[in-house]
């Protein structure tokens, strides 16, 4: 019927006057049934195999992170948007083992770059971002905000290498960085969890990314992410060939 063993021991000790059985009675016979290889828990509304908030147990690896700097110092510009350059970055994991992309986002342009990774571990991903960013002009590399993955351990050679500080959401809170969940659910829709990398070329995939960065956004004016993003470039370029010193000719 769907109900929840609470409700369902509120209902019989509605209907007689008095406590029939407690839900928490309800719940261990449902998961000794489960552990009988029953299954009973796929009959709770919500069909969780143990109780508790599923993935929070257990101590969380950020007391670990080198020089991690909370959300909470994050200069406001960046919530609001009003500067280019801070980036929000997150993997991208699919069903079949070991194919892994690392998803970039740049908050104010939107802008999105997929690079494939071999692993998920630390040192992997902070050299693809540095490789990333180091390819910038330092006004489009100022930060980058990260959720608390083990795979964001090295962040701190950012920081130190090419000066991109580097931001943590709080834990269990990785809406925090919702530009690059918003990008990465847009790009689900032609890369699912289903998808076999391996059958997928880079050309592919970069036509997919084309295609998601050409795409106009009403939140950009009807812009597209590549059009605002080119935008902050080119006054860039601008500014550096009118300080150039004079020829001496």
């Amino acid at each position: 019927m769907g109900w929840s063993p609470e409700q369902i021991a509120g209902r019989l000790a509605l209907e007689h006057g008095h406590t029939v059985i407690s839900h928490e009675s309800i719940y261990r016979y449902v998961y000794h049934r489960t552990a009988q290889k029953d299954y009973w828990h796929r009959l709770l509304p919500r069909a969780k195999s143990r109780r508790g908030a599923l993935g929070v147990r257990g101590g969380s690896p950020v007391k670990t992170f080198k020089n991690r700097v909370g959300i909470a110092e994050r200069p406001s510009e960046v919530a609001t948007r009003a500067t280019p350059g801070h980036w929000e970055a997150d993997l991208m994991l699919f069903s079949r083992g070991g194919q892994i992309v690392l998803a970039s986002h740049e908050r104010k342009s939107r802008l999105l770059i997929l690079s494939r990774l071999a692993s998920k571990s630390a040192a992997p991903v902070a050299q693809t971002l540095m490789e990333l960013f180091d390819g910038l002009p330092s006004e489009l590399r100022r930060s980058c905000t990260f959720d608390n993955g083990t795979e964001f351990a090295e962040h701190w050679r950012l920081s130190e290498q090419i000066n991109v500080k580097t931001y943590f959401c709080d834990t269990h809170k990785p809406w925090q960085k919702g530009g690059i969940e918003n990008a990465i659910g847009r790009m689900r829709r032609s890369l699912p969890r289903k998808t076999d990398l391996a059958s997928c070329p880079d050309d592919e995939i970069n036509q997919r990314v084309l295609a998601y960065n050409s795409t106009p956004r009403k939140c950009l004016d009807y812009k597209t992410p590549t059009e605002v993003f080119l935008g902050f470039i080119q006054p860039l370029h601008f500014n550096r060939e009118r300080t150039l010193p004079p020829s001496r000719e």
